[in-house]
């Protein structure tokens, strides 16, 4: 099955990054500027046209419908990819499930593990989860910024709708994202988790961008914070992620982290975002999952415990 009309639930920086990137992909194939297959819903209108400006400096313009209204925006529509906050997901999934047909595919990509596991048993049609390290960032109603180019791996929790997951993986790539259909996206996930959790926390309470946490004192903070991370992830046996040229393969965890850090430098994570724009943070879907395995296992967390005290507060 190829994609075809896709809706994105939750218009913020990964959301329109996304709608903006389907869209372009769509224009390619049939040579018009506004592809109406690509549709943004949100809880409030923003302006049609919008602005993406690439990591190389590059301006991409497109005219892309929104929608407030559920039912209007979901008519006739293929894939759902929700876009979210991992605290306001299943709410939203609630929602606008009966206004779906049963077997539309669903796309969460919501940082954490909060979500995936609760709409994966619920939903009727396949539930892929998707994995990004690409970073972005919203500028205005009208402009957002891909600040960094970064993978992104789609699976079914279960190994499940493998067919579709290759589909989307193409169509993603034809989009311009490094994608790949995995079955292994469990796993995947938890990689991701440690990502997050390494930099957001950090960068939303120092206020930096990623590429800041090189620097002192921000490095050995990091460094110690993956150290617990790593520790974790033995523990609930989690594989660790292949090492690449020029890695210390007796640290995957920690090439990992300073891999996506170096790819996204100029990125504000969405944590920091949501500080600056006095919203609620992700950090339960982050550190949640992770310090309640920590408190399984018994392994003790100082960095990640200080990182959520911080954010509670």
């Amino acid at each position: 099955m190829i994609p075809r009309r896709s809706l994105v639930v939750g218009p913020g920086a990964i959301g329109r990054w996304l709608a903006m990137s389907l869209s372009m992909a769509s224009a390619r194939h049939e040579e018009q500027a506004h592809a109406p297959n690509v549709r943004l819903l949100g809880r409030r209108l923003l302006p049609n046209d919008q602005t993406l400006t690439s990591p190389n400096g590059t301006l991409h313009h497109r005219t892309i419908d929104t929608f407030t209204d559920m039912r209007r925006a979901a008519q006739d529509i293929d894939w759902v990819h929700f876009t979210t906050k991992a605290y306001a997901t299943q709410a939203v999934f609630d929602a606008l499930a009966p206004h779906l047909a049963a077997d539309t595919p669903v796309v969460l990509w919501q940082n954490g593990l909060r979500v995936q596991q609760p709409i994966t048993a619920v939903w009727s049609g396949p539930v892929l989860c998707a994995s990004t390290t690409e970073g972005a960032y919203v500028v205005s109603d009208t402009q957002v910024v891909h600040a960094g180019h970064g993978e992104t791996l789609i699976g079914h929790l279960h190994g499940r709708h493998q067919d579709t997951a290759r589909a989307l993986a193409g169509h993603l790539a034809d989009a311009g994202l490094a994608c790949a259909a995995v079955d292994d996206i469990g796993n995947r996930l938890w990689h991701k988790l440690v990502v997050n959790a390494a930099i957001n926390p950090l960068v939303a309470r120092y206020q930096i961008r990623n590429g800041q946490l090189r620097d002192r004192p921000f490095r050995p903070m990091l460094d110690a914070t993956v150290d617990e991370l790593a520790e974790l992830m033995t523990a609930l046996e989690i594989p660790p992620p292949r090492t690449g040229n020029g890695d210390d393969p007796r640290r995957p965890w920690h090439a990992l982290v300073w891999r996506v850090i170096d790819g996204t430098a100029n990125n504000r994570a969405s944590m920091l975002q949501d500080r600056q724009a006095n919203r609620p943070t992700e950090h339960d879907a982050i550190l949640g999952p992770l310090l309640d395995a920590a408190a399984e296992h018994a392994i003790a967390t100082p960095c990640l415990s200080r990182r959520w005290q911080e954010l509670n507060a």
